[in-house]
């Protein structure tokens, strides 16, 4: 079975950094593009980034793009979120999930791309 666990969220001030983590078993992960998600109450999971399993290809949600980064360490089945510069619109609960077919080997940004999740970590970010 397939789990995914996050780590790492806390309460942090505005122009803070913060890391993330997800570690995923269950099975290998060979070929899976790994992102990121957030969620506020009351609407809907948004993207935030993603990689593919070659580490070749990011992609970032337009309000991080230049404060997080997304990385993974294959052999540990690990991959982070580094994230700076952070502003209290960051606040969410934070999702890592797997895409494990990737079509064409393209990042998905959608939510109906991936198929497992974890149980999220929540961030809050204070003026």
């Amino acid at each position: 079975q397939v789990q995914l666990v996050e780590r790492g969220g806390g309460l942090v001030q505005a122009g803070d950094s913060l890391r993330l983590s997800c570690a995923a078993s269950g099975r290998t992960f060979s070929g899976y593009v790994m992102g990121w998600f957030r969620e506020v109450t009351g609407k809907e999971r948004e993207f935030v980034a993603a990689i593919t399993w070659s580490r070749d290809s990011t992609y970032y949600a337009d309000p991080v793009r230049g404060r997080f980064t997304i990385s993974r360490d294959n052999a540990k089945n690990t991959v982070y979120l580094q994230m700076n510069s952070l502003k209290p619109e960051d606040t969410a609960v934070y999702y890592c999930a797997a895409d494990r077919n990737p079509t064409f080997g393209v990042i998905g940004a959608r939510r109906a791309d991936y198929d497992y999740w974890g149980q999220g970590t929540q961030v809050t970010v204070s003026s």
